[in-house]
């Protein structure tokens, strides 16, 4: 398992960028702190074009794969990835961004490394709120180690007195697609509490269909396949409520991606259902307009 996640993903890989990033400091904070600079999120701070971005920038947003990612941020500043930026020299994106060239810079230098989508309780107090970040395996301790590569340095959530670890997020702090819906399903966490973010009132963007949702892109990114948090395909490729099958078939893939002892071909066994395994051509709803769209994949 630790091999599978040492290597590049056909979304990580840096490609001919692999030279651009062989300057950062290969250990887990310098790592971090690159990921970090490389991005701006695209409406955490309020509208960009109050911080000199032009509009047509947003569309930065969409962009997929980590070598077309780099590319960008060269040209924005051709500084080596680990320096300080302006924000007008980051690209504009959201933590799916940040978790992406996390992983391609982890990856790079031998860091076992892999997405996980959820839910983050440091965001807005109160809620939690639609989020993925990634986790490095610690050899020392034998364990997955959930990684914040958002935020700079000695970041405080809102509310809060105490800065949050970045490097080692507490398992509680961040519930995974498949925590959060077993802590749910057990009555212990709120469902209504669970959502995209506070002002969207949309049914499909909270509750049991979105956790449904990032329960699916959980198994996806175990899988590699970091996909942009606006896609759809197979079971997800909806905005109904789950029925009671598609409650059962959740209860049974949260509980075998939260097992302990679960072994990688029993995570990549339950992802070769068809209705589950991202297809060649996914549907997605690209920001700022949300349009249905259809892509092709790499």
């Amino acid at each position: 398992m630790i091999e599978f996640y040492s290597s590049q993903s056909k979304v990580t890989d840096p490609g001919e960028l692999a030279a651009w990033i062989g300057g950062v400091p290969g250990d887990l904070d310098g790592v971090r702190r690159a990921a970090a600079h490389l991005v701006f999120h695209y409406w955490a701070h309020g509208d960009i074009t109050e911080h000199g971005f032009p509009s047509e920038r947003r569309a930065e947003i969409n962009l997929r794969y980590a070598d077309v990612m780099l590319r960008r941020a060269r040209e924005l500043n051709p500084t080596p990835p680990s320096a300080e930026r302006a924000p007008t020299e980051r690209l504009v994106g959201c933590c799916r961004d940040n978790t992406v060239l996390f992983l391609a810079l982890a990856r790079h230098n031998g860091i076992p490394a892999r997405g996980r989508v959820g839910f983050a309780d440091y965001l807005v107090p109160g809620l939690f709120i639609d989020h993925m970040i990634p986790e490095v395996w610690d050899a020392a301790e034998g364990r997955w180690r959930l990684v914040e590569p958002e935020f700079p340095d000695g970041h405080t959530p809102p509310g809060e007195d105490a800065p949050l670890d970045l490097t080692d997020v507490p398992r509680h702090r961040f519930l995974t697609g498949s925590e959060a819906w077993e802590l749910c399903r057990a009555g212990k966490v709120d469902p209504e509490r669970v959502l995209v973010g506070p002002g969207i009132d949309l049914p499909f963007l909270k509750s049991w269909p979105y956790l449904v949702h990032n329960l699916v892109f959980d198994l996806a990114a175990l899988n590699k396949d970091e996909m942009l948090l606006w896609d759809g395909w197979g079971v997800i490729d909806t905005r109904d409520a789950p029925d009671e099958p598609m409650f059962e078939r959740m209860d049974a893939l949260a509980a075998l991606i939260n097992d302990p002892e679960v072994t990688l071909d029993r995570v990549q066994a339950a992802y070769a259902d068809e209705d589950l395994r991202v297809p060649p051509v996914v549907s997605s709803h690209p920001p700022p307009d949300n349009e249905r769209i259809r892509v092709e994949l790499r």
